[in-house]
């Protein structure tokens, strides 16, 4: 594997390292970071299995998890104001 060395400033590292999941490299954060994005439009209707119950559900779902990660991300973000 080829392997390329480059420089960053340390804000720059800190952003990254605080945007990296446990275990993953930096390698593999910056591919996940930069691969485009699936063409949303493939997805529609994947999930008309669901009851209307059923989809209020996963969404009430997604929201919580959203909120959830946009509290996180605050918090991230205070700790590297302060």
């Amino acid at each position: 594997m080829v392997v390329k060395t480059i420089t960053i400033t340390k804000d720059a590292y800190e952003k990254l390292a605080s945007s990296k999941k446990e275990g993953e490299s930096f390698s593999e954060l910056i591919n996940r970071s930069f691969t485009k994005k699936r063409d949303i439009s493939k997805f529609i209707g994947a999930w008309s299995f669901l009851s209307e119950e059923e989809a209020n559900k996963v969404h009430e779902h997604i929201e919580t998890v959203r909120k959830r990660a946009g509290k996180q991300r605050r918090v991230e973000l205070m700790k590297h104001l302060t």
